[in-house]
């Protein structure tokens, strides 16, 4: 199934069999790569050799910080594709946890993890905003 037939679907059939077995092929292939980066990316760390040099040891350093951040960054995304996955065994995937209305297929297209109406994350984030403002 194609984007396009996804979305030619009708309302009615909103996180049928079908459309779950797309997200979930979805999700599944962005897991794996990004496993695969992650993996990557730790070979990367591992094989870094020491420098005598200050200013090599510093530069070097800086980088393997800048690498942990993005391991870590990918590592929570890693998170919510798999707390995802199992939405979709539960059969509570595409649905808003705040609201319980669908999702939307063009709103989990464009980020598969997402939890939240578009509604309900508006809200959540005027809520974020008015916290670090006050």
């Amino acid at each position: 199934m194609t984007e396009q037939d996804l979305l030619a679907q009708p309302p009615v059939d909103y996180m049928n069999e079908t459309q779950r077995g797309f997200f979930r092929a979805l999700l599944l292939a962005q897991r794996n790569e990004l496993q695969a980066r992650i993996d990557a990316e730790f070979q990367v760390l591992r094989e870094q050799e020491p420098n005598s040099d200050p200013a090599d040891v510093g530069s070097a350093e800086e980088q393997r910080q800048w690498q942990l951040r993005l391991l870590e960054r990918e590592k929570k995304l890693l998170d919510k594709i798999d707390d995802a996955l199992e939405l979709l065994a539960r059969g509570e995937y595409g649905w808003c946890r705040e609201t319980g209305e669908p999702i939307g297929l063009q709103r989990l297209l464009l980020r598969p993890t997402a939890t939240l109406c578009i509604e309900a994350k508006e809200r959540e984030e005027l809520r974020e905003r008015h916290k670090r403002a006050s």
